[in-house]
């Protein structure tokens, strides 16, 4: 008989990524094909550009600088339009007038964890809506405050918080972590703390990973160097 005890998945993630977004979507249907399994979630951050200034800056701009033409970026977002599409995700890169930095974003899902993962789950999921679907700056206080009530989060703490450092060198210590971990780019999922996939695996492939573990786990048998 195998354990019920819940299986910890750690999501290192930026929420103006839109790779972490399809992956957000893909561990969403993970788990319903995982059926009753007990998976708890959580999301951890990352910035993909910790330089990028409180405002942020104007996206157009952003994207010649880093990618270097509009043809390239044409080419992204073309791609990323026919594999949002399969995950449920309607992309509209030709809303977005800013790209932010995403400090502020992390410091309030960090505050949502302590309501619960649910809560925090619906945080990450309305904000990379606003961002890639409705063209929100989420690194804006008052859209971030909006996208938390609608998570079902009590705001009050974070409408006093938010303007103030609390918690950014918490939330840099904890990204500089995970690259010490060995985690160079978004999404990361970690598995009870020990196994990591990498990129925006499909349904199918995350089902898998999280029932392998679930089963080592039950059996007693985490670290079994043959584990994948």
């Amino acid at each position: 008989m195998e354990s019920e005890e819940d299986i910890r998945v750690d999501v290192v993630s930026d929420v103006v990524c839109p790779w972490c977004y399809v992956g957000q979507r893909n561990l969403q249907r993970a788990l319903v094909r995982l059926g009753g399994a007990k998976v708890s979630v959580s999301w951890r951050p990352y910035q993909l550009d910790p330089t990028i200034p409180p405002g942020g800056r104007d996206r157009d701009t952003y994207l010649l600088d880093k990618f270097g033409s509009r043809e390239r970026i044409d080419a992204m977002h073309e791609r990323l339009r026919e594999i949002g599409a399969a995950a449920g995700i309607a992309f509209a890169f030709e809303a977005i007038r800013i790209t932010p930095n995403t400090l502020d974003a992390h410091r309030l899902i960090r505050w949502a964890a302590a309501e619960g993962t649910d809560v925090q789950g619906r945080l990450v999921a309305r904000l990379f809506r606003l961002y890639f679907e409705e063209g929100a700056d989420i690194g804006a206080a008052p859209t971030l405050l909006d996208a938390a009530r609608e998570a079902g989060m009590d705001t009050s703490a974070a409408e006093t918080l938010l303007p103030t450092p609390a918690d950014a060198e918490e939330v840099k210590t904890e990204i500089a972590t995970a690259q010490h971990m060995g985690v160079t780019g978004v999404p990361c999922f970690l598995l009870e703390g020990r196994y990591a996939i990498m990129g925006a695996q499909p349904p199918e492939r995350l089902a898998d990973a999280i029932a392998q573990v679930r089963s080592a786990k039950a059996r007693g048998e985490l670290d079994d160097p043959n584990m994948d």
